[in-house]
């Protein structure tokens, strides 16, 4: 028995660590991509033995560690480990080494963790971080010291340290640091868990990205708060994604929709095996789920598709739509979850059903403040409140309904259009597979409306067809001046469709 193990007994607190006892020894925890598995005794042992690593080497709170691995069972071993022992800092293998640099400096990082061998894509580390590197497979992980190490003693996280940093998009402006404390993490793992009823026979096949809060949360850490397992995979694969699932038997997986629409562009040999499948729901969520997708991927399994709401300034998930026998509402992104929500106007007043203003939080799982930053934290918070940015109403029912970000929001000479609108208007179109409407300048509105589109194979839909399509069901002003037809749309690092800059990306601001 480790000294994590012995101090283990306060389960009323809020820490990571405890998630890893939700289940009995003997029950599956973590399955590999090989197929072997880690029981939950298994797991700890494997998670504490890299935190006792790490506290020999000086690491513990409050030190900021960044992780640059791929996706998969040592990600989500070495995330663990970090997140009990210290902060974890996960960052996009695919960065180059001056955005590294950037981030372990903004970070103030203590250390960083990667795989041996080829690290060309990393900065010159100086004797300030402890670079660490990852050896072994699971069951015999270690860390080997590959800088200048620290030996002064670190006291264990609380429940009030911070367990996870991450950087927000910074589409528009300098990415802004978010700290989320030990308790809000576990907090949201238990909304989570709790919201989409799961149990110790619960399987989540993590096709997410353990560097987003997306993954980590909904993929990894509820999961494990409700006793159950992990399928921790290299990555979404739409190629393996069908084998996986009659592998695996996973009862969930959580995706974004360009993901989701993957998934049923590849399903036309497997609509059989997906109609059988072991999964009790599917999950969305990160960005707005066209209804045209959710009908074809609740047609495609047979089981519920659930839209959720979420953002990393809230732990992940505020807002999710209840599994049967309650309500589901297509275009909704489902009630408040261990939250407190509202519509916000101008003016900082609280808006009445139906009535448009920003959505706006407040919760345990809720960030206190984003860190050395007094002017957004100015912008973003309002009487207790945290401004999300994106735009939406409530229903008389208390559903929420999303209708675009503030800043995505399209001006074209005062008439306001929301991208989602349109997206959803081109979705219907049955050649149109993937849409992102986005603004594009002009010279006297300021903004005009432009869409970029995937088409299904050996569509001879030509862009006066889909305007023609779009004016059908929208007013004129909302009809995309241009529409590009593409083989894929451009997206960020976690699969998510970005608009923000995509005019400037695809050459339109000239």
């Amino acid at each position: 028995m480790t000294n994590n193990e012995d101090s283990q007994n306060s389960t009323e607190e809020a820490l990571i660590k405890n998630l890893l006892f939700s289940a009995s020894d003997n029950a599956t925890a973590l399955l590999m991509p090989d197929a072997t598995t880690l029981t939950y005794a298994q797991l700890r042992e494997e998670v504490f033995r890299l935190s006792d690593q790490l506290r020999l080497l000086g690491i513990g709170a409050p030190d900021r560690v960044g992780i640059i691995l791929p996706n998969g069972p040592h990600m989500a071993i070495t995330f663990l480990a970090v997140a009990i022992t210290a902060c974890a800092a996960p960052l996009n293998p695919k960065y180059r080494a001056a955005e590294i640099e950037f981030y372990l400096d903004d970070l103030n990082a203590s250390a960083l963790i990667t795989e041996p061998g080829d690290n060309s894509n990393l900065p010159n580390l100086d004797g300030s971080i402890t670079h660490l590197t990852l050896d072994g497979s699971p069951g015999g992980l270690t860390l080997a010291a590959k800088a200048t190490t620290k030996s002064n003693s670190k006291s264990q996280p609380s429940e009030d340290d911070a367990a996870l940093i991450l950087h927000t998009s910074g589409t528009t402006s300098r990415p802004k640091l978010v700290p989320l404390k030990q308790r809000q993490l576990v907090q949201s793992a238990n909304n989570i868990a709790d919201s989409l009823a799961l149990t110790n026979a619960d399987r989540s096949l993590n096709v997410m990205p353990l560097f987003h809060i997306h993954g980590l949360l909904a993929g990894l850490l509820a999961p494990l708060a409700a006793g159950g397992s992990v399928v921790a995979t290299e990555g979404f694969d739409a190629f393996k994604f069908f084998t996986q699932l009659d592998s695996f038997l996973p009862t969930y997986y959580t995706a974004v929709p360009t993901m989701h629409q993957m998934v049923i562009a590849r399903s036309s040999s497997y609509r059989k095996n997906a109609s059988s499948s072991s999964l009790r729901f599917v999950r969305s969520s990160s960005a707005s789920l066209p209804t045209p997708v959710l009908s074809e991927l609740s047609e495609l399994f047979e089981v519920p598709v659930i839209e959720a709401y979420g953002m990393t300034e809230a732990a992940h998930q505020m807002c999710s739509n209840p599994l049967p026998p309650r309500e589901s509402k297509p275009g909704s992104v489902g009630l408040p979850t261990g939250i407190d929500l509202c519509i916000l106007s101008e003016d900082e007043d609280q808006m009445n059903s139906y009535e448009r203003g920003e959505v706006a939080i407040k919760g345990p799982s809720v960030i206190d403040g984003y860190e050395n930053n007094e002017q957004a934290n100015c912008e973003s918070f309002a009487s207790g409140w945290f401004r999300t940015g994106d735009e939406g109403y409530i229903d008389s029912d208390g559903y929420v309904f999303l209708t675009g970000r503030l800043k995505e929001q399209i001006n074209r000479g005062g008439e306001k259009i929301s991208p989602l609108e349109v997206d959803s208007i081109l979705l219907k179109h049955e050649q149109v597979t993937q849409a992102v409407t986005f603004a594009i300048p002009h010279t006297k509105l300021g903004e005009d409306v432009a869409a970029a589109v995937v088409l299904s194979p050996n569509s001879s839909l030509s862009e006066r067809d889909l305007r023609d399509h779009v004016a059908e069901h929208l007013a004129a002003f909302k009809v995309p001046k241009q529409i590009l037809f593409l083989d894929e749309l451009p997206k960020g690092p976690t699969g998510k469709l970005q608009r923000i800059g995509l005019a400037s990306r695809l050459g339109l601001e000239s």
